[in-house]
């Protein structure tokens, strides 16, 4: 990933740092961000932690796309004294080393260990992604406002936060993360055009579940987390494959829930119609989306849900809850439906409108896929991150 400079100056050296590559957004968004900016301005390293083992990895898609990963293991998700030590001390050397102009930290382990290095060593600018927070919806409230502090205090020696929307930028400022000079919106963007051309794959998936073209067919896509609600959309499928005898659930993806999940399907009499297809190569999404009749997300915290900017790319109807980031890629009524957090019943009647008011798709669904190709896309992005960093560094050097 290192490039020698054409010109008199060399380039802009940025060096993200993120827990682990494992399937998701914040993976998606570093190694494709990296490989979309312009090789003679940026000179880029990537900084991973390992996987946990329930975990599917996108070190592939790095790989495929020339980035090798500088593997730190202990920078892992499990928080352990000593091995976030020796993480720390593997970082600050790192720094030392190459001299960033910019590192540039994802996800809240690496965020802390990456900025607290980044100082130590003198990285001139420290940048902090929020794809997320755990602020919200996975803590009581004693490690919360304990993390809540932790980010507060980092703040204060992260030059620049980045929001991935508007409402994200708001809500971390409500929480005093930051002043309004050092919080910035920039929204997420992706390789979408595989997506926007997903109608070429229909059948594909239909056909590997044995699924009747004309039979509805929903589906949820994530890591199956307890942050993900995925019980609200099993007790939703419930409600739906009442109304609605016909009709088929696919949930892609893997991770701790998967037992409770199966559970929860035996006891709704969902065997044999919900059907769990584990991780999907992100290369596979495109054919995975493309029989869906809608998409839903029930998540109870998203900084901005990849997830349903694929699917509506894809030209696929959404569902969704009205949390986070959802809310900043999502208009209820104009690109999907918006439904409260944790209302399974909400959902159901949402899934249900989708499928039975032709109209209604038929308005959402191009405007969805040219709102989410205008925002969303990797271009779009790339020209946002290279006016970013070029106003970041020049009055450093």
């Amino acid at each position: 990933m290192n490039n020698s400079n054409a010109g008199t100056a060399r380039p802009i050296r940025v060096c993200r740092v993120i827990a682990r590559l494992n399937v998701g957004g914040p993976a998606v968004h570093v190694v494709q961000l990296a490989s979309a900016l312009d090789s003679q301005r940026f000179d880029q390293r990537l900084v991973a932690g390992r996987e946990s083992p329930h975990e599917a990895s996108m070190v592939p898609l790095a790989r495929a796309r020339g980035i090798e990963p500088v593997i730190v293991p202990e920078l892992g998700r499990e928080v352990d004294p000593r091995d976030d030590a020796l993480a720390l001390l593997k970082l600050y050397r790192l720094f030392r080393a190459w001299r960033p102009d910019v590192v540039e930290t994802h996800t809240a382990k690496a965020g802390t260990l990456g900025r607290i290095a980044a100082v130590v060593a003198r990285v001139p600018a420290r940048v902090h992604v929020f794809h997320g927070h755990v602020l919200r919806g996975y803590f009581g409230p004693v490690k919360t406002r304990a993390f809540l502090a932790i980010e507060r205090g980092l703040a204060r020696v992260t030059t620049r936060i980045i929001a991935l929307g508007n409402v994200q930028r708001r809500e971390l400022l409500a929480l005093g993360i930051g002043g309004p000079e050092r919080v910035v919106s920039i929204p997420l963007g992706f390789e979408l055009e595989p997506f926007a051309n997903a109608e070429r794959h229909a059948g594909a998936l239909r056909a590997e579940l044995g699924v009747a073209a004309d039979a509805p067919l929903i589906g949820i896509l994530g890591r199956l987390a307890p942050i993900k609600r995925h019980d609200v959309f099993l007790r939703a499928a419930g409600i739906v494959a009442g109304a609605s005898p016909a009709a088929h659930f696919v949930v892609i993806g893997d991770g701790e829930t998967r037992k409770a999940i199966e559970r929860q399907r035996a006891e709704l009499g969902l065997n044999g119609r919900l059907h769990l297809l584990g991780w999907r190569a992100h290369a596979d999404l495109p054919a995975a989306l493309a029989d869906l009749d809608v998409l839903v997300n029930t998540s109870d915290n998203e900084g901005m849900p990849v997830s349903l900017i694929e699917a509506m790319a894809a030209g696929v109807p959404v569902v969704a809850t009205a949390v986070g980031g959802t809310v900043s890629v999502v208009e209820d009524g104009m690109t999907g439906v918006l439904s409260p957090a944790g209302d399974h019943q909400a959902l159901a009647a949402g899934i249900l409108r989708l499928l039975s008011d032709l109209a209604l798709r038929e308005r959402i669904v191009p405007a969805a896929q040219s709102a989410a190709l205008g925002s969303h896309g990797l271009v779009t992005l790339a020209s946002a991150m290279d006016r970013f960093y070029t106003s970041l560094v020049s009055g450093n050097r």
